[in-house]
């Protein structure tokens, strides 16, 4: 058969990608390959190529340079890009050789350790009083950002919030059982500002019961029943320009609640804790430490919102 064709046939191009995203078993994987997949087939389809070949791919490594994104942003578009091609030869939609060939395709070097970005905290604080709080939206907004920045969640956690989360531990709210990556549970100390913030939105959305953030309509009212993290990603690049942090992501937010912290004389084991890096368990055995929900360390970061 000639080359893939069949990224011009959205059809085939759904169902390749199917085949693509069954083949992994990482929820934060597939999410990941599924967005780089259609970014390929948007940038496929702007102008005429030759068809998926090694000399097409290799062009996509080189506009994704262009674009500057770091070594593992390409890694991982290139990872998924590899995965079509094997699953276009095994499924006969295309020729081994050609497989072969964009498996030879060089990726991005990964140089040193990624670091990300961090807040000051007066970024932090800047970022948090973006939001309109005069409107629905703004209010979700703000506690979306209070969550991200106070406990340090990642934006997938912070989708699949519920109330049924938000209990109250050792005479402190918590964000209790939360299940964060690899299916790890941790409890997350909540500062009274985060929850002041969450009662302020729930409060003006009616809601009580179910996830805590929902999609908010133009007309400024509560519509659907859960959040994506695509919604999430978008609203946080929203207000970072407006309070001057631009290039910031979610997960650069959870950095920054870890650095605060630290700055804040946190202990390094309880941010461990805090943020799940491992099991609450198995920190606690191998460095004898029990996770204190009393002195939090994020109770030492000093932002507020407005009530």
């Amino acid at each position: 058969m000639t080359e893939l064709t069949v990224v011009e046939k959205i059809a085939e191009w759904q169902r390749l990608k199917a085949l693509v995203l069954d083949s992994v078993s990482s929820p934060i994987t597939r999410r990941v390959y599924n967005m780089a997949l259609e970014e390929f087939l948007t940038w496929f389809r702007l102008e005429p190529r030759p068809g998926f070949s090694k000399a097409t791919v290799s062009a996509w490594r080189v506009s994704l340079e262009a674009r500057g994104l770091g070594s593992s942003s390409i890694i991982v578009r290139m990872s998924a890009i590899r995965k079509l091609a094997v699953e276009s030869a095994d499924n006969g939609l295309l020729a081994p050789e050609l497989a072969a060939g964009i498996a030879r395709v060089k990726s991005a070097k990964s140089v040193g350790i990624r670091v990300g970005n961090w807040l000051s905290l007066r970024q932090a604080q800047a970022l948090l009083s973006a939001p309109d709080i005069a409107t629905v939206k703004g209010l979700r907004d703000r506690a979306i950002l209070a969550v991200l920045l106070g406990c340090g969640l990642r934006r997938s956690e912070v989708a699949a919030l519920t109330f049924a989360h938000v209990q109250q531990r050792d005479g402190r709210w918590c964000i209790v059982d939360l299940v964060g990556k690899h299916n790890r549970v941790r409890t997350v100390p909540m500062q009274t500002w985060v929850k002041v913030a969450i009662d302020a939105w729930t409060c003006a959305a009616g809601l009580a019961e179910g996830r805590v953030f929902r999609p908010v309509n133009r007309g400024d009212k509560v519509q659907g029943d859960a959040m994506s993290e695509k919604v999430i990603w978008q609203m946080l690049q929203q207000y970072a320009t407006d309070a001057g942090v631009r290039s910031i992501a979610p997960h650069d937010c959870r950095r920054s609640c870890a650095k605060l912290c630290r700055a804040a004389g946190g202990e390094l084991e309880q941010i461990q804790l805090l943020l799940g890096h491992a099991s609450v368990q198995t920190t606690e055995r191998y460095l004898g430490t029990k996770q204190d929900l009393v002195n939090a360390p994020n109770d030492a970061i000093k932002l507020g919102v407005a009530v």
